[in-house]
């Protein structure tokens, strides 16, 4: 009887000394992002949004500690599986936040999405997963990649443009831009440009661009291809005859480099630092403070992954080992998103509005986007209904 006791009360103690343990573990979250080249500047703001919200949280989430682990994914699918897979394996994360470029996110998908590891993408948004593919381990804070793009294609038709010519990398990303312009634009494309990623050089596609005198140019060219595209088509003259219409061209991210070039072009947006309400303007002020810069939107959307991760371990009390109970969670989006109202669609990717922004100088002599009007209210992207919720 004695043995037995004693063996009892053993059991409690190691019971207890599980449940310490547990609750003593962190939460350990894996940040992959572009840090070098071109894309550098995004994934910088993408990493800033990210830490800023872990330091608002006080560096816990559920009442755990939280360890976030940044590699660099160079902007190369096969480094970028490399460094994720470091994550999985060696740092044994419990979420994946990552990454800036749609072509990184088609190469880290399937590995952590196979290791049954919750995977939130913070900026590419891709069809190619938001449809069948679609997954209960896979979460998107930005936006479905057409609809920011359908933004631009909806304002050239409603302001009558009849001919547009679109620039844009060759890449998912580029092809998607194309695809969201087409679902409102009824007039004329006169080319679909395509250019490899990195692209620096312009000349050949404004010299084409003056010659075919379109209504619009209509691209998308994100970081550094984005700072000489509009330097270049400042200088060449095109501005004062041809509006510019973009989507992740100029904004928070490049417009310290662009600075009076970019000035009266406009965007399409999911957000912007002027977006009116309480959580976004403590946010903007902090992020200036921390980081002396204007933030962009792929700190903001970073900033919502954050905080999403943090509804989910909160509503579960820190318990993530029940995969199926934190998918639920994530679903939920239980927080307050910088930009307002947002839920998921069935696919994991939001349902939220969108915004024709144009570039402006503040009284302090930095640059921002401002938003002129609103173009869609509380949309969700054409891709859910062939996602069947798990």
């Amino acid at each position: 009887m004695k043995q037995q006791i004693k063996l009892a009360g053993l059991a409690v103690l190691m019971s207890v000394a599980a449940q310490q343990a547990a609750a003593q573990e962190k939460i350990k979250v894996g940040v992959i992002v572009s840090l070098s080249g071109a894309g550098a500047v995004l994934g910088q703001q993408a990493r800033d949004g990210f830490n800023l919200a872990v330091k608002d949280l006080g560096g816990k989430m559920g009442g755990k500690d939280v360890e976030v682990i940044v590699v660099d994914d160079e902007l190369k699918p096969d480094v970028a599986v490399t460094k994720v897979k470091g994550l999985l394996e060696r740092d044994k994360v419990d979420f994946v936040v990552g990454p800036i470029f749609s072509n990184i996110l088609g190469a880290i998908h399937k590995p952590v999405i196979e290791n049954k590891t919750f995977l939130i993408s913070p900026n590419a948004g891709p069809s190619s997963f938001a449809g069948k593919e679609c997954s209960p381990y896979f979460y998107v804070t930005s936006y479905q990649n057409d609809q920011i793009h359908q933004i631009l294609g909806k304002v050239a038709q409603d302001r009558g443009y009849k001919k547009v010519y679109l620039l844009t990398p060759n890449y998912q990303a580029g092809k998607d831009f194309v695809a969201g312009v087409k679902m409102d634009f009824k007039g004329e494309i006169l080319e679909e440009s395509y250019l490899p990623l990195g692209t620096l050089d312009f000349q050949a596609e404004l010299s084409k661009i003056a010659s075919l005198k379109p209504d619009a140019v209509l691209t998308f060219m994100p970081g550094g291809m984005g700072v000489n595209l509009v330097k270049q088509y400042k200088q060449a003259g095109l501005l004062d005859r041809i509006p510019f219409l973009s989507t992740f061209t100029v904004d928070e991210s490049t417009l310290p480099a662009q600075q009076d070039a970019a000035l009266g072009m406009f965007g399409g947006s999911n957000w912007a630092p002027t977006l009116d309400n309480p959580q976004n303007k403590k946010f903007v002020s902090e992020y200036e403070k921390t980081y002396n810069s204007v933030p962009a939107t792929y700190a903001f959307q970073s900033y919502d992954a954050a905080m999403l991760i943090n509804s989910a371990v909160v509503a579960l009390k820190g318990d993530l080992s029940d995969k199926t109970k934190v998918a639920a969670a994530m679903k939920k989006a239980d927080f307050t998103s910088l930009r307002g109202g947002f839920k998921f669609s069935a696919n994991g990717y939001p349902i939220q509005d969108f915004y024709l922004t144009k570039v402006a100088k503040r009284a302090d002599g930095k640059f921002q986007t401002e938003i002129v009007e609103k173009v869609f209210t509380n949309y969700a992207d054409r891709y859910a209904a062939s996602c069947t919720p798990q």
